[in-house]
């Protein structure tokens, strides 16, 4: 497929989601780089479990995706050492399940810091070297939870329907310089946020999905490594659906 040896960059790589994002594009020939915040157990074991003769291992870098300034640095790193980054998985975000009413100031500052001012930080610090090569892809993970009528966290819906509108804004920007910018949105999978859902709301998830199941955390990842990839080349400011048929 013409993608040995390209770099891949998976921001929260460390989750049932990242990690499922970091094996397959593994798998496909990436040397991937990926980002965790706090779990460098599980980012050490990432590395290790990956390790194959068939595909290059993986490299786990601690950040915190709110930090510019970390952010840049990183950003260098991977490029000096690594080479330049072809492809942008933009995952990392956080939830809290709160009631409307129950939502301070505090709360809101911190799950748009992470899930919108970390998705704005990084892509800025990789793209720059994406629009100098005039190629690149970038994946940025949205959520059904900001696209439908659902029970799900005010502020985390607010957060991840303005990824979409990034990703689609963005996409019409840097076109111009070769680059593909696209949204994969799930709807409730094993694994993530989907972890913190209440039984009750996931059983209404089967009910009214037309599959009659949650996601799997490897069925998102199939969908960001075909976005990713050349095989896409003709897809550009779309958010693509797997959410089992709502």
């Amino acid at each position: 497929m013409g993608i040995d040896g390209k770099v891949a960059v998976v921001t929260g790589g460390t989750g049932a989601l990242g990690s499922s994002m970091v094996r397959v594009l593994a798998r496909e020939g990436y040397r991937v780089c990926f980002t965790y915040r706090t779990h460098e157990d599980k980012a050490r074991a990432l590395e290790a479990e990956n390790r194959s003769p068939e595909w290059p291992e993986p490299r786990g870098f601690q950040m915190d995706v709110t930090n510019g300034a970390a952010v840049a640095s990183l950003a260098e790193k991977i490029e000096r050492e690594e080479g330049p980054v072809h492809v942008l998985v933009n995952n990392a975000g956080t939830s809290q399940v709160l009631p409307f009413a129950l939502i301070e100031e505090k709360d809101w500052d911190a799950l748009m810091d992470v899930n919108l001012k970390g998705l704005f930080l990084v892509t800025k610090a990789f793209i720059r070297g994406m629009i100098r090569r005039r190629r690149g892809s970038v994946v940025n993970i949205g959520s059904l939870a900001g696209m439908r009528m659902l029970e799900v966290p005010v502020h985390y819906a607010a957060a991840k329907s303005a990824v979409v509108g990034f990703t689609l804004s963005l996409a019409r920007e840097v076109g111009r310089y070769g680059i593909r910018v696209n949204a994969a949105v799930p709807g409730l999978m094993e694994g993530g946020v989907g972890e913190n859902v209440p039984e009750n709301l996931r059983e209404e998830y089967r009910h009214f999905c037309s599959l009659g199941r949650l996601g799997k955390p490897e069925e998102l990842a199939e969908l960001v490594a075909f976005l990713a990839s050349e095989r896409a080349s003709y897809v550009n400011g779309q958010a693509i659906f797997l959410d089992g048929g709502i």
